[in-house]
């Protein structure tokens, strides 16, 4: 009985995480905007609308992780819309090094973008899931 109670704190612990993650990065969607505008795809129309957009999706959905009634729809969502991050993510690669900011965005840093995609949509899949 304890194993399950425990289980069930962590994994509302981590479901709390998951959405502060989403809910802090569509946020910054809005203060750092230049930064995405950098890593935007060139071939991609309407850069600014398309990083306003993506920051309020990612508040929205992050909020919707929060209830039960929403959390599966918000998990399916935030997996799709992690597979359309792809593009961003190998022209960071290919653009890199590059500077995002202050920070120094070397190809090593570009390429652990990839596998930690795989593990948002792994996360995220386990909420759709469960």
């Amino acid at each position: 009985m304890q194993n399950t109670d425990n289980r069930n704190i962590l994994f509302k612990i981590f479901l709390w995480i998951y959405s502060l993650l989403y809910i802090l990065a569509g946020i910054n969607h809005f203060i750092a905007t230049p930064s995405y505008h950098i890593i935007m795809p060139k071939w991609l129309p309407a850069h600014g609308f398309l990083i306003y957009l993506s920051g309020v999706l990612e508040v929205i959905l992050g909020i919707m992780l929060l209830f039960s009634r929403t959390k599966k729809l918000a998990a399916l969502f935030i997996i799709l819309m992690l597979i359309a991050f792809i593009p961003a993510h190998i022209y960071m690669i290919q653009i890199a090094p590059f500077l995002l900011g202050k920070i120094l965005i070397t190809p090593f840093m570009a390429w652990v973008r990839l596998p930690f995609q795989v593990l948002l949509i792994a996360w995220a899949w386990y909420y759709y899931r469960n």
